[in-house]
């Protein structure tokens, strides 16, 4: 990533700052320069909106604690900050600046526990001041840095403006990570994308090499979906967590952030083999998120439920999973599925006490995916899938600047089929207390169980359908 160099003192930088003048050529765009002190105390802003805004307001409640200084531009009046929310003068303002206290913010930010001090990490949530506004790609945002300070947001990069990004319109799942410091950044091109990895430092050393390739790797997967990534532009975090209080799995949690973009979290504990990254299925699964919208919380079991589906096929596809583990571990989860709130229907299990009811929540969606899956290829003699629907979603829809209710991704998804399937499967199940009941059609598929184990039969009626699930 470049940066820009300041040869000049802070103070002499504000200056420069303040004479920059809004984008002429779009009257409503709104600019933004941003500068982060080397030593990452202290980050100035300087807004400058293309018409008058009469509402300024960040995303996180706590955000007014971080301000130390907000005034108008063209008076120097200071502005009254209450909690998440500026008061602006009478007629509103076409320019503010504000500094923030950057090291307290920091210390607030539990993803900042484990890291070296040589980097930080703080959500746009609290320092991001803006206008209320719809279109959010009307923003630009410019960062000058020391030479010794990078940047890395979820936003997109602004083709030859270096280090200037537009924040792209979102659902704001949650608060995304943006990072200041000395940190490892590359891109990487897959199928279909351009991928943007960032790699925190911690206190201790590892192959910060390796880990890019696996992230790539991992990324790749979803790719064998339908031959490309679903987001053309993904910023990709990877934070060191160490083992503690994380676990010791090699990726004990990854998240995906639809906020300002699509971002991926990935916390990794940095003293794993590189191997054990390559046997772990989390990173798979949260890009396979991707290949939907961000779903409502009362149909999360839908986005859940076809991630932990694909993750399964596509390390199966990639030769990460030989196809006996590949059915093995979608048994072991139909029926986690099965025992987890036998009592409740997925809609029910979704709102409710989740901890208690993840196993519903995460295997219902998949029992829904195969299901789907399988009808595809049967009705079509195996020339469509579920990978090719999908395909249709992201051609259409991706990445989708809205969340999205399970009932109106399944009603899109009957849209690209000559038969309405989704929608019947979703009024079938997603009221309904208890499992899908897939054993039958794991039995057509020539998965079989005798003690919890299972075997492949060779000559089922879809053994073949079976294998070009798979891959194998």
């Amino acid at each position: 990533m470049r940066t820009i160099i300041i040869n000049n003192a802070f103070a002499t930088g504000l200056i420069a700052l303040s004479a920059l003048a809004p984008n002429v050529a779009d009257s409503r765009a709104h600019e933004y320069r941003v500068q982060v002190d080397k030593d990452m105390q202290r980050m100035h802003v300087e807004a400058r909106f293309g018409q008058k805004v009469n509402t300024i307001s960040a995303r996180s409640r706590d955000a007014g604690r971080f301000l130390t200084d907000v005034r108008n531009c063209d008076d120097d009046e200071r502005i009254r900050v209450s909690g998440r929310r500026m008061t602006l003068p009478g007629g509103g303002t076409d320019c503010i600046r504000y500094n923030v206290n950057l090291a307290k913010a920091a210390k607030a930010e539990r993803r900042n526990a484990t890291l070296a001090d040589a980097n930080i990490v703080v959500s746009p949530a609290v320092w991001f001041w803006r206008p209320t506004m719809r279109d959010e790609s009307r923003i630009t945002v410019r960062f000058d840095l020391d030479d010794s300070v990078h940047v890395s947001v979820p936003w997109q990069p602004v083709s030859g403006q270096p280090d200037t990004y537009r924040p792209q319109p979102s659902p704001e799942s949650s608060t995304a990570p943006a990072a200041f410091g000395d940190f490892e950044y590359h891109e990487k091109r897959i199928p279909g994308a351009l991928l943007r990895i960032t790699v925190l430092k911690s206190t201790s050393e590892f192959n910060t090499k390796d880990i890019v390739d696996w992230v790539a790797s991992a990324a790749g997967n979803v790719a064998l979906a339908y031959g490309e990534f679903p987001n053309p532009s993904t910023s990709i975090v990877v934070l060191p967590v160490g083992t503690s209080a994380w676990g010791d799995s090699p990726v004990p949690f990854g998240r995906v952030v639809r906020d300002g973009g699509e971002s991926i979290e990935l916390f990794i504990n940095e003293g794993m083999s590189i191997d054990a990254y390559y046997d772990d299925w989390t990173a798979t699964h949260e890009f396979s998120h991707l290949m939907l919208p961000y779903i409502s919380s009362r149909h999360r079991w839908i986005s859940e439920g076809f991630a932990q589906y694909y993750q399964n096929l596509l390390l199966s596809r990639a030769g990460q999973y030989t196809e006996q583990r590949t059915w093995q571990k979608l048994y072991e989860g139909f029926e986690r599925g099965r025992t987890s709130s036998p009592d409740m229907s997925p809609n029910e299990a979704a709102v409710g006490d989740r901890r208690a009811s993840t196993m519903k929540i995460y295997w219902t969606g998949a029992a829904l995916a195969l299901l789907a899956d399988v009808e595809l290829r049967t009705r079509s003699g195996g020339e469509q899938s579920l990978d090719d629907v999908l395909q249709r979603l992201q051609l259409c829809c991706l990445p989708a600047e809205e969340m999205w209710s399970g009932t109106r991704l399944f009603a899109k998804l009957d849209t690209f089929l000559d038969e309405p399937l989704f929608m019947p499967l979703y009024r079938r199940h997603a009221n309904a207390a208890g499992f899908p009941e897939i054993r039958p059609l794991l039995t057509r598929l020539g998965v079989t169980v005798e003690n919890d184990v299972i075997k492949l039969n060779s000559v089922a009626e879809l053994a073949s359908l079976r294998a070009s699930m798979t891959g194998h």
